[in-house]
C-alpha cells in the first residue's frame, strides 16, 4: 500500500483524535517568535461559527500537537511553521482552523491555498473544511484537482482552493486562473508523501516560489526525517518546529507465544481453541497471502464468527469502511494481509494471531512486518498478547525471529484448554 493510500485509510478511519502519550517538542531558530499552549479552543481568536464547527467534528479539546501549534500558526505577524505528528493527532483540523480563520469573507478571490499528494487526500481535506467551517457561510472552497476543470478567463471567487501540485500548476501558469500573489497562507499536508512520489515536491516548490514573501507556509508531515527537512529548508525559512516524536514500536508490553501444528486444518483448530479459551474483545488475525485470508475467513463464518476482511484488491474506501466497521465493534475478528500491519490504530485490540510467520521472498522471516503485526496489541502502553499459530517446518523461523529480538516466544500445547485458559488469566 502506497503512503498517500495509507494517509487517506487513517483519514477516513479516524472520526476522532488518537489519544498519544508522546512528548511534544519545539524548535525554533527565531527568539522573537511567541511560544504558548492552549488547553481549551475558548482561549484561541476563533470566531464564534468556528468554534461551534470544532464542537460539530467531536473535539472538545485540543490535541497535543493542536495546543501547541494553533497559537503559532493563529498569531499576528503570522509564523511559518513545520508541525510534524502522526496521523489521527487533528493536524488536518488544525490547519483547516487556519485557512478558515485566515480566509476573509469580504474578498472574493482565492486567499489560501492548500497542496496535497493525491485527489482523494485533496478530497478528504475538504471535507473537513466544510464540516468545521459549517457555519462560515460566507467562505467558499473549490478544488484544484483532475476532472475540475476552469476555463481561461475564469474569475475564481472561493476563498480557499485545495489542490494537487500538477493541477494547480495549471490553474496558475497556464488557465491563469489562480493569482498566486493574493495568497497569504500556503499550506502542504503530506510532506512526506510529496517527496516520495515523483515530481510533486518540484511541482510544490514551483509553486511556492511564485508566492509573496509575506505568506504564511505551513508545512505538515507525518515524518520528520532528513528528506523532510532538506524539502522544508527549501521551502520555509526560518520555520518554528513541532514535533510529536514518533512511537517507538516495542515488543516489551506484548506477551509471546507460539503453537505448532501439522497443517492448515490444525492451524484452525488450535485456532478456534484459542478463541474459545479467551474472552477476546477484539483480535487481528494475520495472514501471508490472500487466498490463506479468503480460506481462514469463509470458515470462520462458517462456524458462526462475525468476521471482516482486510485484502489489497479493496479500494481504499473500503478498506477504511472494513476497519470502521471493526473499529466500532460490528465485527469482533478482523483478518488481514500485511496491507494493515502498518499505521492503523484500534485502539481496543489487545491479541493478535500470526497464522503463520510473515517471510520475505527468501523464506527468511519478515521481522518489521513481525513486529508492525504484534505492535497492533500494543498500542499506546497498552498490554497486548500474540500468538503464532505456525506448521512444524517453520518452527525454526519462530527461533530466528526470537534471536533477532532478544525477545522470548513461548511454545504453548494448542490442545491444552488448561494452560491456554490460564494464559487469558
Amino acid at each position: 500500500v502506497s503512503l498517500a493510500e495509507l494517509s487517506l485509510m487513517n483519514k477516513l478511519i479516524h472520526t476522532s483524535l488518537v489519544e498519544s502519550q508522546q512528548h511534544v517538542e519545539i524548535l525554533q531558530r527565531d527568539p522573537s517568535s511567541p511560544l504558548f499552549s492552549i488547553k481549551t479552543f475558548e482561549e484561541l481568536p476563533l470566531k464564534k461559527e468556528l468554534l461551534q464547527g470544532v464542537y460539530m467534528m467531536g473535539f472538545n479539546r485540543p490535541s497535543k500537537i493542536q495546543e501547541q501549534a494553533l497559537p503559532l500558526m493563529l498569531a499576528y505577524p503570522p509564523q511559518n511553521l513545520i508541525a510534524q505528528s502522526q496521523s489521527g493527532t487533528g493536524k488536518t483540523a488544525a490547519f483547516v482552523l487556519a485557512m478558515l480563520s485566515r480566509a476573509s469573507a469580504n474578498e472574493k478571490y482565492p486567499q489560501c491555498l492548500c497542496l496535497a499528494p493525491t485527489y482523494e487526500l485533496a478530497l478528504q481535506i475538504g471535507q473537513v473544511v466544510r464540516t468545521i467551517g459549517k457555519f462560515c457561510t460566507d467562505i467558499k472552497v473549490n478544488y484544484a484537482v483532475r476532472g475540475n476543470r476552469v476555463l481561461k478567463g475564469t474569475v475564481l471567487e472561493e476563498q480557499i482552493i485545495i489542490g494537487t501540485p500538477g493541477t494547480t500548476l495549471d490553474w496558475c501558469f497556464k488557465q491563469r486562473v489562480l493569482d498566486l500573489t493574493k495568497i497569504s497562507l500556503f499550506v502542504l499536508d503530506e510532506a512526506d508523501i510529496m517527496i516520495d512520489t515523483q515530481g510533486l515536491s518540484c511541482q510544490s516548490i514551483r509553486i511556492h516560489r511564485a508566492l509573496p514573501k509575506s505568506c504564511q507556509v505551513l508545512l505538515f508531515s507525518a515524518t520528520y526525517k532528513e528528506p523532510v527537512r532538506a524539502f522544508a529548508e527549501r521551502i520555509i525559512p526560518d520555520p518554528i518546529v513541532i514535533k510529536l516524536r514518533e512511537e517507538e514500536l516495542t515488543l516489551s508490553n506484548i506477551r509471546q507465544y507460539f503453537m505448532v501444528c501439522q497443517s492448515s486444518d490444525e492451524q484452525y483448530r488450535a485456532l478456534c481453541n484459542l478463541y474459545g479459551s479467551f474472552t477476546i474483545g477484539q483480535v487481528m488475525i494475520f495472514c501471508q497471502t490472500r487466498r490463506l485470508a479468503d480460506w481462514l475467513s469463509g470458515k470462520m463464518s462458517q462456524d458462526g464468527h462475525q468476521v471482516a476482511i482486510l485484502t489489497a484488491e479493496l479500494t481504499v474506501v473500503q478498506r477504511a469502511s472494513v476497519i470502521q466497521r471493526f473499529r466500532e465493534g460490528k465485527e469482533k475478528v478482523l483478518i488481514a494481509t500485511n496491507v494493515c500491519a502498518r499505521g492503523i490504530d484500534v485502539q481496543q485490540v489487545t491479541t493478535v494471531v500470526n497464522f503463520g510467520l510473515p517471510m520475505d521472498q527468501d523464506g527468511e522471516p519478515d521481522f518489521e512486518t513481525y513486529l508492525h503485526r504484534i505492535g497492533r496489541a500494543g498500542r499506546f502502553g497498552q498490554r497486548g498478547i500474540a500468538f503464532s499459530v505456525v506448521q512444524r517446518e517453520t518452527v525454526e523461523l519462530v527461533h530466528k525471529i526470537e534471536e533477532y529480538f532478544q525477545t522470548m516466544i513461548k511454545q504453548v500445547d494448542p490442545y491444552d484448554m488448561d494452560e491456554l485458559e490460564k494464559l487469558a488469566a
